[in-house]
């Protein structure tokens, strides 16, 4: 059992380290399933207290409009991060199974390093007032100065996924603090000590007053709901399944609730037939993707697309792949997929492989059942299927799970057409040995977050979201820190 000093059992409510009325929960490793600690597990009332205080810290103090004090309180957030950053490492690896590897990039490391510095310095910058400059307004023949205010929303309710807890949790937090809203952050079950970590470090390493962030775990998915049903919760900044996504716009609609939503992804990778040899492997390289932290990415892409020219050329390749990297321990510098979260998405990731076998498609790689090697914890290895046709439950329904399908296609608009045929619309990739092409096939997929030729636009300065079922909104760039935001017209007679 890992030493448990290091993690905070405690929620953060106004401003307090407090326990949860409902008890505890328990914190498992999914690699080995050791128990790492308890934590406090919030009621209903529990929850409607944070959101009392967070509608109190708005209404009634200067966060709103306070520029240089929410500055400031990120800076010195982003900074008490850092003095932790090994331990909040370390933390990650155990809870959410994330490889160590990972933990360099896209799970702490990236987020980190500008998922609270861009948004202070946007304090700054961002247009918070524009003038529409003097007019004789038509309907009322005065000559009129015309401004637009942005101002916040109000109270955010942060509601965070598993797969990658701190990223997610840490670009919420930055855009809503720095546009100056209130937050009451709700994260997954299955993770909240990073969650819990913040709250300890918002209370005692910054200025930010009581109120303004409210940390609430809870083992009940109900009481996060209660977010959503609240008339005194102004946004949901929702990241997670498109079911739920759905069912927080449907619950939110009485309240006419605010909405940002980052849902599922089905994405697909696009290998046009004009690369040479050693593009073309590169190219495929990209399905190594799926594996990377066991799948569990919503962008992640789990359907390569390869010319029926080159389609046994590019699965010989990615059988190459699979064979050679298998599931190992987070803990190993070497590993690049590691278990998935629970015993539930587990069986639900078996599910779709011995779908995908019944269906038709041929496991080139992998298995039904989970890897010998591990007594305990919750494991699925590498799978890659191939003869996939793109109306196959595994290649429409996101799996979730370290499993690539891939599918042939005759030319560029059938590849277009089958990347496009899908409910979700997250993220895409396209290859080829020109850009010139991969721009114009770009502009063809209905999705929100395209690289090309081996690239990725991440950062905190870049809209991340989708089309269709992937989403509403987008996290980080202008337009996600807009979103935050309330537009006022305002006009006056000029002077």
């Amino acid at each position: 059992m890992a030493d448990t000093a290091a993690y905070e059992a405690r929620m953060l409510i106004d401003g307090k380290l407090v326990d949860g009325a409902a008890g505890t929960f328990t914190n498992i490793n999914p690699a080995n399933e050791d128990v790492l600690g308890e934590v406090a597990d919030a009621s209903c009332a529990d929850m409607n207290r944070a959101i009392d205080a967070a509608r109190r810290a708005f209404d009634e103090s200067d966060w709103s409009t306070n520029h240089q004090l929410r500055k400031r309180c990120l800076e010195q957030l982003h900074d008490a991060i850092v003095g932790e950053q090994e331990d909040l490492r370390e933390e990650l690896i155990r809870e959410v199974g994330a490889p160590r590897a990972v933990t360099h990039g896209p799970q702490l490391d990236a987020p980190l390093a500008d998922g609270l510095r861009y948004p202070a310095r946007l304090i700054e910058t961002f247009p918070w007032e524009t003038d529409l400059g003097d007019t004789v307004v038509s309907v009322t023949g005065v000559n009129t100065t015309r401004k637009v205010w942005h101002e916040p929303v109000g109270v955010v309710g942060a509601i965070t996924p598993w797969n990658f807890p701190f990223e997610v949790t840490i670009n919420k937090l930055g855009q809503a603090l720095a546009t100056g809203n209130t937050v009451v952050l709700k994260p997954a079950p299955d993770t909240p000590f990073n969650a819990t970590r913040l709250g300890r470090l918002i209370a005692e390493k910054t200025d930010i007053p009581a109120g303004v962030v409210n940390v609430v775990t809870a083992s009940d998915h109900l009481v996060g709901e209660e977010l959503t049903l609240s008339p005194k919760v102004d946004m949901i900044s929702f990241t997670g399944s498109t079911v739920v996504g759905k069912r927080i716009m449907e619950k939110g609609a009485a309240t006419m609730k605010r909405l940002f939503l980052e849902l599922g992804g089905k994405s697909a990778t696009i290998v046009l037939e004009d690369l040479e040899d050693t593009a073309f492997n590169s190219a495929c390289l990209i399905g190594i993707g799926p594996l990377m932290h066991a799948g569990q990415g919503c962008a992640a892409p789990t359907r390569m697309l390869l010319p029926r020219s080159r389609y046994d050329e590019g699965v010989a390749i990615l059988k190459a792949i699979y064979e050679n990297i298998p599931a190992a321990d987070p803990q190993d510098p070497g590993t690049l997929c590691g278990p998935v979260i629970s015993a539930k998405q587990q069986a639900r990731i078996l599910g779709y492989i011995r779908k995908g076998v019944d269906e038709g498609a041929t496991m080139l790689v992998g298995s039904t059942e989970p890897p010998k090697q591990f007594d305990r914890g919750f494991w699925v290895n590498p799978t890659l299927f191939i003869d996939v046709d793109n109306k196959m439950t595994i290649a429409q329904e996101e799996i979730f799970g370290p499993v690539l399908v891939v599918i042939p296609y005759e030319d560029e608009d059938d590849a277009v057409r089958i990347a496009n045929d899908s409910v979700y619309g997250l993220a895409g990739n396209v290859m080829s040995s020109s850009l010139e092409r991969s721009l114009a096939v770009a502009r063809r997929l209905r999705a929100g977050f395209i690289g090309l030729n081996g690239t990725a636009g991440y950062g905190a300065d870049t809209p991340f979201g989708g089309y269709k079922d992937s989403g509403v909104g987008r996290q980080n760039g202008l337009v996600g820190f807009s979103q935050y935001t309330e537009i006022k017209s305002v006009a006056y007679p000029a002077q």
